[in-house]
């Protein structure tokens, strides 16, 4: 029970920390065309993204792919720019009436595989192969518990500044989406391989 502590604990800290603000910034992105009654779509739309945070994340911990770390760092910027882009491409209907499979979901599966990546090394040096699997769960559930209280957040703010101060919801989403979109860029330049 120690280690899946231990392990939960790395999980919620991977994403809870002034460090993962790209993480954050990404689920945020993710989150902004939702609101609280939209809260079970919010949860497949980041759970989809888990999923594929594990998936690569385990097949690069158990040494299936390989990536340089470099260039994963480099991309992970780039899909929160995506993201934002596509939420500022967005119409009024499609934000109060969304497609029933929107393609925002496949984003979070796509660049969840492409998060999950940049952490398998560091992920290893903590323990080797020892034990893997039960310490990956632990891992990511403690990833989405820390994603969820993300998405609890911004789900009040879009509350408050939605529903109780009545700022257009395709507003709200664009004016975060820039910011978003302006710190994802800056990040990425920051990043670029040499």
């Amino acid at each position: 029970m120690q280690d899946f502590n231990l392990y939960f604990r790395l999980g919620t800290e991977h994403i809870l920390t002034w460090e993962a603000l790209d993480h954050i910034l990404f689920v945020t992105a993710l989150c902004l065309r939702y609101l609280l009654p939209d809260w079970k779509k919010v949860i497949v739309l980041v759970t989809a993204f888990t999923i594929g945070h594990s998936l690569t994340l385990a097949l690069t911990a158990l040494g299936y792919i390989h990536f340089a770390k470099t260039w994963i760092e480099f991309l992970i910027p780039l899909t929160i720019a995506a993201t934002a882009i596509n939420n500022l491409t967005q119409k009024s209907e499609t934000v109060k009436h969304p497609a029933s499979l929107p393609l925002i979901y496949f984003f979070a599966l796509f660049f969840g595989m492409i998060h999950g990546m940049a952490y398998a090394s560091t992920f290893l040096s903590l323990e080797g192969k020892e034990g893997l699997v039960a310490h990956l769960f632990a891992f990511n559930l403690g990833i989405e518990v820390a994603q969820l209280m993300v998405v609890v957040v911004v789900l009040l703010m879009s509350f408050i500044f939605v529903q109780l101060l009545k700022i257009s919801r395709l507003w709200w989403m664009r004016i975060l989406s820039i910011l978003i979109l302006s710190v994802s860029l800056k990040m990425a330049v920051g990043r670029i391989p040499s």
